[in-house]
């Protein structure tokens, strides 16, 4: 339920996928004569280095939804939603637990579907897109290619850096009902016993959605996409909740980290604190590259 009512409040408030202008610093426009298929959502291709160049100021466009007053209700929304879930969760853990070890076919599918999100699978779709790409000549499928290993990166790196500081402990290995939360563990012991500190929030469900978030704003004349991407998320939540590798209130953290991570990278010209759409008497962030004879770096300037 919590997946349903973030991902519909999310939608209208960060995006609705717009046709994508040819060009710009994140695009190479297609001529007339180029032999690649056109794409639906914008002609342009990634440049090779996109999915690691991207990276940075894909931080600074989360940093722009997340930190502006107009998205304080969504933020404020999802405080609401964990805290509940906090509350909740050492009998959420208890129950699925014994859902779990009480159905051998329970286990056997709790046990697979939590794979799905380990990063595995979504390097290979990512692969499988290059490939047919680069193959098929379909600037699409590149693209889609790109963004996906582009958002795995950027969505990761944030919840590996939101688990280091929060050091929650996982279900299986919890000393409390709830499990242990050690801000700034000792970052030795972090690495010795990962799973006493690397709880929240849940990575598996930030890359995965992240990924479907993609493929759906890729593909849109997909329609089967959606709701097959959703049910994988929600399957892989409730698997893991059921093998004791994450509390529910993991999640909701988890589902605006992938949600916003996936539109940021498929939506490269549009989303965030780069976006032109900001209000009077809120800060704008911008970034270019700089080149100059000594030297070539990165321009970040936020105007008040």
């Amino acid at each position: 339920m919590y997946l349903v009512v973030i991902l519909v409040s999310l939608r209208p408030v960060l995006l609705t996928a717009q046709e994508v202008p040819d060009g710009g610093p994140r695009s190479v426009a297609l001529n007339p004569g180029d032999s690649l298929h056109p794409a639906p959502s914008g002609e342009f291709l990634p440049e090779w280095h996109a999915a690691i160049s991207n990276i940075p100021g894909d931080w600074l466009r989360f940093a722009g939804i997340a930190f502006r007053s107009r998205y304080a209700p969504l933020m404020a929304g999802t405080a609401m939603l964990t805290v509940p879930l906090v509350a909740a969760d050492n009998e959420t853990w208890r129950r699925s637990h014994e859902w779990y070890t009480g159905s051998e076919t329970v286990k056997w599918l709790s046990d697979k579907v939590e794979y799905l999100g380990d990063g595995r699978p979504q390097f290979g779709l990512a692969g499988a897109f290059a490939a047919y790409g680069f193959i098929a000549k379909d600037a699409r499928a590149l693209r889609t290619g790109s963004q996906i290993a582009e958002t795995i990166l950027a969505s990761g790196t944030v919840v590996q850096v939101l688990k280091h500081i929060t050091g929650r402990e996982s279900p299986f290995v919890s000393t409390r009902p709830g499990g242990r939360w050690d801000l700034f563990p000792n970052q030795i012991e972090y690495a010795k016993h990962v799973p006493h500190y690397d709880a929240y929030p849940s990575g598996h469900v930030t890359t995965l959605l992240a990924t479907v978030t993609v493929v759906i704003e890729n593909y849109p004349e997909w329609w089967w996409a959606r709701p097959v991407g959703y049910a994988a998320v929600a399957g892989l939540a409730v698997s893991m909740g059921n093998t004791g590798i994450h509390w529910y209130s993991d999640y909701p953290l988890a589902v605006v980290l992938g949600y916003s991570f996936g539109m940021i990278a498929a939506h490269p010209l549009e989303l965030g604190g780069l976006s032109s759409e900001s209000k009077p008497g809120e800060p704008e962030v911008s970034v270019a590259p700089l080149i100059e004879p000594s030297g070539a770096g990165i321009v970040l300037s936020v105007s008040f």
